[in-house]
């Protein structure tokens, strides 16, 4: 089989973006950087979520249409709250826990980050891919600064909770540590849950509140990458308490 331009193209449109994502996070993790074969593991893995989250979408889909109309607002919030954020957010989590929460290399504060957020542009990756050779290349266009970036923002959001997780079981307080895994799905499934809904209503001025909610995200989410990466420090300092009231705080003032 020839590949030609016009196969490669799409999927080099389709690629790139989560790539750049990936190198900028990775740069950015400069206390203790992670070996490249767990990073790349994570990719993976961020990938077959994919595939076990279309399984549920398309479940839940069914199940839905089966009580609800399709136009209905019930079943918009069902269907991307529940259905499409659960569903995707739930397994990029279990896979990220199932792959690194032991790890010796989970050491840091932000190693966290960078591990969700790799797990969350495999996902990204794979989805874009699949999304560009249906729609065409306009398509890679848009995802590639809404979409993709989307899809790292909810990593570092998992990720700033799943490292408090981590902590917290180091100091051996569990039920802390298992609040934090919670808020580690929760946040980025109301996050993601809000864009897709947001995106689904349409009109002019959904389509406004849609990008000022996104624009408002990817800054809050920026930030956070920029500020963890220059506060890192190993998992077992002390000043956790306050690394998180700050984290909680300037989410808040950003909402």
């Amino acid at each position: 089989m020839i590949i030609t331009a016009a196969m490669l193209i799409p999927a080099v449109l389709a690629i790139v973006p989560a790539v750049f994502l990936l190198i900028k996070v990775y740069r950015a993790d400069k206390l203790d950087k992670e070996p490249k074969g767990l990073l790349v593991s994570l990719v993976f893995l961020g990938i077959l979520s994919t595939f076990a989250a279309l399984i549920t979408e398309l479940i839940g889909g069914k199940i839905l249409l089966a009580f609800f109309s399709e136009e209905s607002i019930i079943y918009m919030i069902l269907e991307n709250f529940i259905v499409v954020a659960v569903s995707e957010e739930g397994f990029k989590y279990m896979l990220l826990k199932k792959r690194t929460w032991k790890s010796q290399f989970f050491n840091c504060s932000f190693d966290g980050v960078v591990y969700a957020v790799f797990v969350s542009l495999g996902f990204a990756l794979w989805e874009n891919i699949c999304y560009v050779y249906e729609f065409g290349l306009t398509t890679a266009i848009v995802r590639a600064v809404t979409a993709v970036p989307g899809h790292a923002c909810f990593g570092v959001f998992m990720g700033i909770w799943y490292s408090a997780a981590k902590r917290w079981s180091y100091r051996g307080n569990e039920s802390k540590s298992a609040f934090c895994r919670f808020k580690a799905v929760l946040i980025p499934v109301l996050l993601h849950g809000a864009y897709d809904f947001l995106a689904t209503l349409g009109g002019y001025i959904s389509t406004i509140i849609w990008a000022v909610f996104v624009i408002a995200m990817f800054i809050v989410a920026f930030r956070r990458v920029k500020a963890n990466s220059r506060n890192d420090n190993y998992i077992d300092y002390n000043h956790f308490e306050n690394e998180i009231d700050n984290f909680t705080g300037q989410f808040i003032q950003y909402q």
